[in-house]
């Protein structure tokens, strides 16, 4: 499956949140901005610094019309805790079998320290209201990813 490019549509998806509803992609992120972003692992030291930078920046966020959306393969009850521990304003999605990473190319072979595993690659997509994608972060900066989306934001918006 060919890996999701700018400009074109995002793959569709439906994937269950934090407290079991249903979130979907043509439901219920089309008709404003939305950032996905996929990520390893709750409450791991990278991913904890990246859903944090959106938390900080969630009233940002918000003032601009942009939706955050986690991904990983964690399921409800880890994603609970995560969301609570860090008072995350957001949905975290559960994709536990990685079909909507493998979709979005978020899924493949890591290599850590020399050993060979498949996992989550650290990936984000900006869609506009539409659902095409505006912009792909493959490896974002963990630390500062709300402010990389808001200095993309300021930018497309200029480019009109």
């Amino acid at each position: 499956m060919a890996e999701p490019t700018i400009g074109k549509k995002a793959p569709a998806f439906t994937l269950p949140d934090t407290d079991g509803n249903k979130v979907s992609l043509n439901k219920d992120i089309v008709g404003r901005k939305a950032v996905i972003y996929f990520y390893p692992k709750d409450n791991t030291s990278g991913c904890t610094k990246e859903a944090c930078s959106f938390r900080d920046a969630w009233a940002t966020l918000r003032r601009r019309k942009v939706q955050v959306y986690g991904i990983s393969p964690d399921g409800p009850e880890s994603h609970a805790r995560f969301r609570d521990k860090y008072r995350l304003p957001f949905p975290l999605l559960c994709d536990t079998d990685h079909k909507v990473a493998e979709k979005y190319g978020a899924w493949g072979e890591k290599n850590m320290y020399g050993k060979k595993r498949f996992g989550i690659k650290r990936t984000t997509f900006l869609l506009d209201e539409k659902g095409r994608i505006l912009h792909i972060w493959k490896r974002p900066d963990v630390k500062r990813h709300a402010e990389q989306i808001l200095e993309k934001l300021d930018e497309l918006k200029t480019a009109k």
